[in-house]
Order: structure tokens, then sequence, then C-alpha cells
């Protein structure tokens, strides 16, 4: 590994000539810092999740004109190998994670398929957490650490698009960010957070992405395919 992983990572990134690139997050230094504070941690001896090229992951594979819909999670799991960069998608070889079981069965999906979302994100379904980054065995570790400024400015960019997307804002820190959406030109829909632990256990049952793909439909825009099987 490298002394700077995650700087190495953001250059890569800034090398894609990715169109998110445009956010004031990448322009303004802010990206440099966190890139720094998060590569301070690797170099003290933390153990960083997922991997450094998967870190931008979530905006590489769904750039910023294709995105037809978003969805926000929190941060990667910390479990090393479950994460590959993209919200609530797992890529471990244990058991799928309780709240991603409340998603699948709510998406209609086959829960045999696995719970890797790399498909929706190739379909224009943004899956970016509010930290892009957290330590091994750590959940929430990284939340503090400036990322949630690049979740505040790629809200805003869908947003600002003519072109009509849906946002599923999923629990509290999710639900936050509406204040960021242009709801006259774009949907937003939203519930409580899929996690078990959610008491109110306001989110199944919320049809989000039936209620997701009628709103698209009426706009002329192509549904998402939700079920993973």
């Amino acid at each position: 590994m490298t002394a700077s992983p995650v700087a190495d990572a953001l250059a890569a990134f800034r090398a894609s000539g990715s169109p998110w690139l445009a956010l004031p997050f990448f322009a303004d230094g802010k990206a440099d810092a966190v890139a720094a504070r998060v590569d301070a941690r690797i170099a003290a001896g933390a153990r960083v999740l997922p991997a450094p090229d998967r870190i931008f992951r979530a905006l590489a594979e769904t750039p910023l004109p294709a995105v037809r819909a978003v969805i926000l999670g929190q941060d990667p799991y910390p479990t090393p190998g479950d994460a590959n960069g993209l919200a609530f998608s797992y890529v471990g070889t244990g058991r799928l994670p309780a709240s991603l079981k409340v998603i699948l069965a709510e998406a209609g999906s086959d829960r045999t398929a696995g719970g890797d979302l790399t498909p929706w994100a190739r379909q224009g379904v943004l899956l970016l957490n509010s930290a892009l980054t957290v330590e091994a065995g750590k959940a929430g570790a990284h939340l503090r650490y400036g990322w949630s400024a690049l979740t505040d400015d790629a809200v805003a960019a869908v947003s600002a698009r003519p072109e009509p997307a849906v946002f599923l804002l999923w629990g509290a820190q999710a639900r936050a960010r509406a204040a960021l959406i242009d709801a006259d030109r774009h949907g937003v829909f939203e519930s409580g957070h899929p996690s078990p632990l959610n008491r109110a256990r306001d989110y199944p049952g919320s049809d989000p992405f039936g209620r997701a793909n009628r709103w698209l439909a009426e706009r002329g825009v192509r549904p998402i395919a939700w079920s993973l099987g």
C-alpha cells in the first residue's frame, strides 16, 4: 500500500474526468482535506474500508447525467470484505445484513441472488453513503471526517438538473437532506430506516421501489429493474 492510498484514489478519480468533479467538494479543497485525514488514520495503523480503488465507486458507476434515482446510506460495512463502495451493497460471504434483507424484500428480489447492488448503480441509481470510508470494526468512525459535504453537493447537483429523478430517503439522516431537493421537479419518497432496530417499522410496506417506478414512468423515464434475481 502506498503512503497516501486515499489521496492516490482521489487523484485517480480526478484523472477519470467524471462530471462529478464539478462539485464544490472536489473544487474547493474539501476532498483533499478528507483524504489527508483518512490517510493519517491509515498511517496510524487503522484498517480503512473499502479498498482505496472502491472509495469513489458510487460516483464512478453512476455519472451525474445518468442518475435516475438516489439512495443514501450512512457508511460502508465495517467488516473487511463486505463493502464495495455502494451504499447498502454487500459482497461478503456471510449472511446478508439485516437492513439489506428488508430492502431486498421490498424490492421483490430473490435473496439467493446475493446483495451486490451494482446492477442498480449501472441503471442510474446513485448509491451514496454519507461517509465513503469506515474503519474495520468501528461503524460510523468517519461520519464526522467531512465526507458529508460530498453527499450534500451530490444531492444538490442532481436536484439542479432539469431531468427528473427520484430520491429515496430512508431514516432521519437521509430525510434531513430533503431540504436540498426541488420537490417540484423531482420525486421525493421518505420513510423510516429499513433497519430492524427501527421500532416504528415504517419502512416495510412503504413500497419505495414501486412508487419510484410509477413516478418515473409518468414522466417518460424508463423504470428501474429493482429485482436482483
